[in-house]
Protein backbone atom coordinates (compact mmCIF):
# COMPACT_ATOMS: atom_id res chain seq x y z
CA UNK A 1 0.00 0.00 0.00
CA UNK A 2 1.56 3.32 -0.82
CA UNK A 3 1.38 6.57 0.67
CA UNK A 4 -1.10 8.02 -2.03
CA UNK A 5 -3.23 5.21 -1.77
CA UNK A 6 -3.34 5.83 2.07
CA UNK A 7 -4.11 9.43 1.36
CA UNK A 8 -7.32 8.87 -0.47
CA UNK A 9 -8.67 6.31 2.29
CA UNK A 10 -11.22 7.97 4.66
CA UNK A 11 -9.73 9.58 7.68
CA UNK A 12 -11.30 10.24 11.35
CA UNK A 13 -12.54 13.53 12.57
CA UNK A 14 -12.29 15.77 15.53
CA UNK A 15 -10.13 15.86 18.73
CA UNK A 16 -7.19 13.55 18.33
CA UNK A 17 -7.29 13.32 14.70
CA UNK A 18 -3.53 13.29 13.96
CA UNK A 19 -2.70 10.45 16.67
CA UNK A 20 -5.46 8.23 15.19
CA UNK A 21 -4.11 9.32 11.61
CA UNK A 22 -0.87 8.35 13.45
CA UNK A 23 -1.92 5.24 14.83
CA UNK A 24 -3.57 3.79 11.46
CA UNK A 25 -0.28 4.51 9.56
CA UNK A 26 1.84 2.93 11.58
CA UNK A 27 -0.51 0.26 11.77
CA UNK A 28 0.15 0.00 7.75
CA UNK A 29 4.01 0.60 8.06
CA UNK A 30 4.81 -1.89 10.94
CA UNK A 31 2.59 -4.42 9.44
CA UNK A 32 4.76 -4.25 5.82
CA UNK A 33 7.94 -3.71 6.93
CA UNK A 34 8.13 -4.14 11.03
CA UNK A 35 9.78 -2.46 13.48
CA UNK A 36 13.46 -2.63 12.49
CA UNK A 37 12.08 -2.02 8.84
CA UNK A 38 9.32 0.79 9.30
CA UNK A 39 10.35 4.49 8.99
CA UNK A 40 8.80 7.66 10.84
CA UNK A 41 9.24 9.59 7.62
CA UNK A 42 6.67 7.23 5.65
CA UNK A 43 4.36 6.73 8.69
CA UNK A 44 4.01 10.70 8.86
CA UNK A 45 3.57 11.18 5.30
CA UNK A 46 1.07 8.05 5.38
CA UNK A 47 -0.77 9.80 7.38
CA UNK A 48 -0.18 13.40 6.17
CA UNK A 49 0.71 14.82 9.23
CA UNK A 50 4.32 16.32 10.69
CA UNK A 51 6.27 13.37 11.43
CA UNK A 52 6.96 15.99 15.13
CA UNK A 53 3.77 14.78 16.38
CA UNK A 54 4.71 11.07 16.34
CA UNK A 55 7.29 12.39 19.10
CA UNK A 56 4.41 14.47 20.90
CA UNK A 57 1.75 11.62 20.85
CA UNK A 58 4.01 8.50 21.69
CA UNK A 59 7.64 9.32 22.04
CA UNK A 60 9.69 7.56 19.67
CA UNK A 61 9.59 4.72 16.91
CA UNK A 62 9.49 1.89 19.54
CA UNK A 63 6.73 3.59 21.69
CA UNK A 64 4.44 3.75 18.66
CA UNK A 65 5.13 -0.08 17.86
CA UNK A 66 4.06 -0.81 21.03
CA UNK A 67 1.02 1.10 20.84
CA UNK A 68 0.20 -0.02 17.62
CA UNK A 69 0.57 -3.83 18.74
CA UNK A 70 -1.54 -2.75 21.74
CA UNK A 71 -4.12 -1.43 19.54
CA UNK A 72 -4.26 -4.86 17.53
CA UNK A 73 -4.56 -6.60 20.69
CA UNK A 74 -7.17 -5.27 22.06
CA UNK A 75 -9.19 -5.24 18.80
CA UNK A 76 -8.81 -8.80 18.76
CA UNK A 77 -9.52 -9.73 22.14
CA UNK A 78 -12.61 -7.53 21.66
CA UNK A 79 -13.75 -9.37 18.30
CA UNK A 80 -12.76 -12.85 19.79
CA UNK A 81 -14.04 -13.45 22.98
CA UNK A 82 -13.65 -17.43 24.99
CA UNK A 83 -17.03 -17.40 26.11
CA UNK A 84 -17.51 -19.93 28.94
CA UNK A 85 -14.14 -21.82 27.45
CA UNK A 86 -15.49 -23.02 24.05
CA UNK A 87 -12.35 -23.41 22.19
CA UNK A 88 -14.04 -24.90 19.10
CA UNK A 89 -16.08 -21.10 18.45
CA UNK A 90 -13.29 -19.65 19.81
CA UNK A 91 -11.08 -20.86 17.06
CA UNK A 92 -14.05 -20.91 14.11
CA UNK A 93 -13.88 -16.73 15.01
CA UNK A 94 -10.26 -16.05 15.71
CA UNK A 95 -9.91 -17.75 11.80
CA UNK A 96 -12.63 -15.08 10.58
CA UNK A 97 -10.82 -12.26 12.48
CA UNK A 98 -7.11 -13.35 11.07
CA UNK A 99 -8.92 -13.77 7.66
CA UNK A 100 -10.38 -10.79 7.59
CA UNK A 101 -7.76 -8.77 9.30
CA UNK A 102 -4.59 -9.65 7.48
CA UNK A 103 -2.19 -6.92 9.46
CA UNK A 104 -3.00 -8.24 12.83
CA UNK A 105 -1.46 -11.73 11.96
CA UNK A 106 1.83 -9.19 10.03
CA UNK A 107 2.04 -7.86 13.34
CA UNK A 108 1.90 -10.77 15.49
CA UNK A 109 4.60 -12.28 13.36
CA UNK A 110 6.87 -8.63 13.66
CA UNK A 111 5.95 -8.74 17.38
CA UNK A 112 7.45 -12.74 17.87
CA UNK A 113 10.09 -12.20 15.62
CA UNK A 114 11.20 -8.39 17.00
CA UNK A 115 9.78 -8.11 20.58
CA UNK A 116 11.85 -10.32 23.31
CA UNK A 117 9.85 -9.84 26.01
CA UNK A 118 5.88 -9.50 26.45
CA UNK A 119 4.41 -6.16 27.90
CA UNK A 120 2.63 -6.94 31.09
CA UNK A 121 -1.03 -6.00 29.25
CA UNK A 122 -0.58 -8.85 26.90
CA UNK A 123 1.06 -11.17 29.61
CA UNK A 124 -2.44 -10.20 31.71
CA UNK A 125 -5.14 -10.92 28.72
CA UNK A 126 -3.44 -13.99 28.32
CA UNK A 127 -3.86 -15.06 31.97
CA UNK A 128 -7.76 -14.05 31.69
CA UNK A 129 -7.94 -16.75 28.60
CA UNK A 130 -5.79 -19.71 30.59
CA UNK A 131 -8.41 -18.88 33.79
CA UNK A 132 -11.08 -18.88 31.76
CA UNK A 133 -9.68 -22.46 29.88
CA UNK A 134 -8.83 -23.75 33.37
CA UNK A 135 -12.29 -23.58 34.81
CA UNK A 136 -13.49 -25.13 31.92
CA UNK A 137 -11.59 -28.34 32.79
CA UNK A 138 -12.72 -27.78 36.19
CA UNK A 139 -16.47 -27.86 35.21
CA UNK A 140 -16.09 -31.11 32.75
CA UNK A 141 -16.14 -29.03 29.67
CA UNK A 142 -12.63 -29.01 28.41
CA UNK A 143 -10.35 -32.06 28.45
CA UNK A 144 -7.93 -31.93 31.63
CA UNK A 145 -5.61 -34.23 31.05
CA UNK A 146 -3.78 -31.28 28.92
CA UNK A 147 -2.44 -28.73 30.99
CA UNK A 148 -4.36 -25.26 30.00
CA UNK A 149 -1.20 -23.71 28.63
CA UNK A 150 -0.89 -26.24 26.43
CA UNK A 151 -4.48 -27.15 25.49
CA UNK A 152 -5.00 -23.46 24.44
CA UNK A 153 -1.52 -22.82 22.48
CA UNK A 154 -2.45 -25.71 20.25
CA UNK A 155 -5.68 -24.50 19.72
CA UNK A 156 -4.08 -20.65 19.32
CA UNK A 157 -2.35 -22.10 16.17
CA UNK A 158 -4.51 -24.53 14.56
CA UNK A 159 -6.23 -21.32 13.84
CA UNK A 160 -3.55 -20.25 11.96
CA UNK A 161 -3.17 -23.73 10.59
CA UNK A 162 -3.74 -23.14 6.90
CA UNK A 163 -3.72 -19.11 6.53
CA UNK A 164 0.08 -19.71 7.49
CA UNK A 165 0.88 -22.92 5.78
CA UNK A 166 3.72 -22.61 3.33
CA UNK A 167 3.01 -22.18 -0.04
CA UNK A 168 4.73 -25.25 -1.60
CA UNK A 169 1.89 -27.13 0.63
CA UNK A 170 -1.15 -24.94 -1.03
CA UNK A 171 0.44 -25.43 -4.78
CA UNK A 172 0.99 -29.61 -3.93
CA UNK A 173 -2.88 -29.00 -2.51
CA UNK A 174 -4.33 -27.44 -6.18
CA UNK A 175 -4.70 -24.07 -4.03
CA UNK A 176 -2.67 -21.16 -5.20
CA UNK A 177 -5.51 -19.37 -4.74
CA UNK A 178 -7.97 -20.44 -2.20
CA UNK A 179 -11.49 -19.91 -3.05
CA UNK A 180 -14.13 -18.64 -0.96
CA UNK A 181 -16.02 -22.39 -0.80
CA UNK A 182 -12.41 -24.01 0.50
CA UNK A 183 -12.16 -21.34 3.36
CA UNK A 184 -15.64 -22.55 4.33
CA UNK A 185 -14.15 -26.18 3.82
CA UNK A 186 -10.53 -25.21 5.95
CA UNK A 187 -13.06 -23.57 8.48
CA UNK A 188 -15.28 -26.12 8.70
CA UNK A 189 -12.28 -28.70 9.20
CA UNK A 190 -10.67 -26.66 11.83
CA UNK A 191 -13.88 -26.85 14.02
CA UNK A 192 -13.68 -30.32 13.67
CA UNK A 193 -10.07 -30.68 14.66
CA UNK A 194 -10.59 -28.63 17.74
CA UNK A 195 -13.58 -30.22 19.10
CA UNK A 196 -11.58 -33.43 18.94
CA UNK A 197 -8.69 -32.09 20.59
CA UNK A 198 -10.30 -30.33 23.37
CA UNK A 199 -13.34 -32.43 24.26
CA UNK A 200 -13.37 -34.17 27.49
CA UNK A 201 -11.60 -37.32 27.13
CA UNK A 202 -14.22 -40.83 27.69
Amino acid sequence: MSASTAEREPRPRGSGNSKALLLSAATVEFAEFGLAGARIDRIAERAGVNKRLIYVYYGDKDRLFDAVVDDQARMMISAVPLTDGDLAKFAATRFDYVLANPQARRIAVWVAFERAEPSDAEVERYRDRLSTVTAAQREGRLRDDIPAADLFAIVLRMTESWLSAPSALRVAAGEEKTSPARLRQHRAALIAAVRSVAQPQA
